[in-house]
């Protein structure tokens, strides 16, 4: 018995056609899935709490403020706008929490996109204006990644700084004559109009701030 069955031209173009459009509609069901999982989650304010995440009910201005680059040059309130910022207080001198910190900071900056780092600033601003020079504290952030920064300053100016942010700060005399700096640890989230957003609480988990943060960001107005 002969079973070949022959397809007329018409036959085989409607089958080509059917079957292109099943894989375009294939296609399609999974680039919407691949988006949808490319998509951050919005999560409550109780969620936001308990991944360690602190929303401000109402972003805070800031007054304006002068410090110093590691550049050597200015910084200024105006330089916080555009991006969003991320600021921990520390010191090159510190012997655990700031290179923790900052290692964390690391990952967690490493977990993001690309486009999202390129909108995202992570700044040191120490607390030992004595000891932290502009030099000293290039080479010492960009250790921990090349794209990091920090500034310094004027010990009084750097006082009102962090006294807007919330993040005390102290100098402690040692034995030996020397003198360490006692800081919070928290990380402090800085939005694209340059205001005060909310902070990280210590301590850090890079899988949590990404989530609190692409969420964050996804929920921000502008």
């Amino acid at each position: 018995m002969n079973t070949n069955v022959h397809l007329t031209p018409e036959q085989k173009r409607g089958i080509a056609v059917t079957v292109a459009v099943m894989v375009l509609f294939m296609i399609a069901v999974l680039a919407g899935f691949v988006n949808k999982m490319g998509q951050p989650r919005i999560i409550t304010e109780a969620e936001l709490r308990a991944n360690g995440a602190i929303k401000l009910e109402r972003p805070r201005i800031l007054d304006q403020f002068d410090l110093i680059a590691d550049s050597g040059g200015p910084y200024s309130t105006e330089q916080l706008a555009g991006q969003w910022t991320l600021i921990f207080f520390g010191f090159t001198h510190c012997p655990d929490v700031c290179p923790t910190t900052l290692a964390t900071l690391n990952r967690f900056y490493e977990t993001l996109d690309e486009s999202t780092r390129k909108e995202t600033n992570v700044l040191l601003v120490s607390v030992d204006p004595q000891r932290d020079k502009p030099e000293q504290l290039h080479e010492y952030v960009r250790y921990f990644n090349p794209e990091f920064a920090a500034v310094t300053g004027e010990f009084i100016n750097l006082k009102r700084f962090a006294n807007q942010l919330n993040v005390p700060f102290n100098k402690v005399p040692l034995e030996d004559g020397e003198y360490t700096v006692d800081h919070g640890s928290q990380v402090v989230l800085i939005n694209p109009r340059g205001h005060y957003h909310g902070f990280f609480k210590a301590p850090l988990d890079p899988a949590k701030m990404k989530l609190t943060f692409r969420s964050i960001r996804a929920t921000y107005n502008g």
